[in-house]
């Protein structure tokens, strides 16, 4: 017989995936971005261009967002074993893109407020200047999107034998990507707008492109809100997984599972409470080694109460 000590019966609560690399990069997108946002703002104001002071503002979010994705790594590397964390600090970096959101919003609402006072009160722009200037963002945008891109060797790869090579991308450094892709976006609406009051004298459409680029902010405010809500609040997780576990735990024998509930402990982790009933009683690490296939799933919690009566399943048929 095998006798469980103590020490084996335990197991870690430390959720964080390293991300070495992915951290680096975005101290230098960091850094990079911080030089370029100065850059803008003040070239914008000097300038008076509103649709380059929207792609200043507009970066000044990206290094709010790339500061709070540094803090997130280091804090929850730091603390990825503290006790204090019943859970751990998976969710460090999601409280973070929420923080962060939240700020992108009211960003958003003053460059919407700038932009609608500008379109009908014009001001004088100095169209040459600032062109060189918007270029420049965007060519740095252009740069950032390629030290964010996530290569295969940077993700953080699992080739165990229940997770079919499944590879689980680090969504901080993901959003960090979409997030300079739609930034982009807006340094060329800021370039069109130039261009168009340059050569055709449309000075109203720089206005209008500081809106859109507000526009594309609070999009992306509302989505990472809506995701990171979600995961922060305990949030129920997509139903086929739900399905895949009660299925998995019913096939065998004439278990019946009474009760489920699946939440996020970090944005590839799972956790999970299942209460099943049984006329073939096993111990709960025999239900654990059922579930084993579904790899998100790193903490789970059993409660196996025996049924009495007649078997829902007769598994010694005459």
């Amino acid at each position: 017989m095998h006798i469980h000590t103590l020490e084996q019966w335990q197991h870690s609560h430390n959720f964080f995936i390293d991300q070495n690399q992915a951290e680096k990069n975005t101290k230098i997108v960091l850094l990079i971005t911080a030089v370029t946002m100065v850059a803008e703002i003040s070239a914008g104001i000097t300038f008076g261009s509103m649709a380059l002071l929207a792609d200043g503002w507009h970066m000044a979010t990206h290094v709010a967002a790339f500061g709070i994705a540094v803090f997130a790594y280091q804090y929850a590397r730091n603390h990825a074993n503290d006790p204090q964390y019943t859970f751990g600090t998976g969710k460090v970096s999601v409280l973070g893109g929420f923080t962060s959101a939240v700020a992108l919003a009211m960003v958003a609402l003053l460059m919407t407020l700038e932009s609608a006072t500008r379109l009908f009160h014009p001001q004088t722009i100095q169209f040459n200047e600032a062109i060189w200037v918007a270029l420049l963002g965007l060519a740095v945008n252009l740069a950032s999107a390629f030290l964010l891109q996530q290569h295969p060797d940077h993700s953080h790869s699992h080739h165990t034998s229940h997770d079919h090579g499944q590879t689980h991308h680090d969504h901080n450094l993901r959003a960090a990507y979409i997030h300079v892709l739609a930034d982009a976006l807006t340094s060329v609406f800021a370039i069109i707008a130039l261009f168009a009051g340059k050569f055709l004298g449309w000075i109203w459409l720089d206005a209008v492109m500081g809106i859109v680029g507000a526009v594309v902010i609070a999009r992306w405010s509302y989505g990472l809100v809506r995701e990171t809500g979600v995961i922060l609040l305990d949030g129920a997780i997509d139903k086929p997984t739900k399905l895949a576990i009660v299925a998995a735990l019913e096939k065998d024998a004439d278990n019946r599972v009474t009760d489920l509930h699946v939440w996020h402990l970090s944005q590839h982790h799972l956790a999970a409470t299942i209460a099943l009933v049984t006329h073939y009683p096993q111990p709960p690490e025999y239900y654990k080694n059922q579930l084993q296939h579904i790899p998100a799933l790193a903490h789970v919690i059993v409660e196996v109460n025996p049924c009495h009566g007649e078997p829902c399943v007769d598994l010694h048929p005459v």
